[in-house]
């Protein structure tokens, strides 16, 4: 489920980023971007708990060291990507008020 929900969360993100270039209203997507990255990290937690509650300490000790650094930065590369436009959107506001 996790799997479905992160390439639901990734195609979101490059919604948001191609609507905000073709200057159309991008912050549904960009909500929706965000949405389905913290969906993911939950589905991904709950995936956890089940091998904890099958007392799976292979799968455990296999997975969970490399996904908490995967699962990091990819949230780390959702944020900074959805909220992109934002920041791109406030520094032109800021440019045409100097000028």
């Amino acid at each position: 489920m996790w799997v479905i929900l992160g390439v639901i969360a990734i195609v979101a993100t490059f919604i948001n980023l191609y609507l905000y270039s073709v200057k159309k209203d991008y912050k549904l997507a960009m909500a929706l971007g965000l949405s389905f990255t913290a969906l993911t990290l939950c589905a991904e937690y709950s995936l956890v708990s089940m091998w904890v509650d099958a007392e799976d300490l292979a799968a455990l000790m296999d997975v969970v060291p490399g996904m908490e650094r995967a699962l990091w930065f990819l949230t780390i590369v959702s944020i900074l990507l959805n909220i992109t436009p934002v920041l791109l959107e406030m520094r032109s506001n800021k440019r045409m008020k100097k000028a």
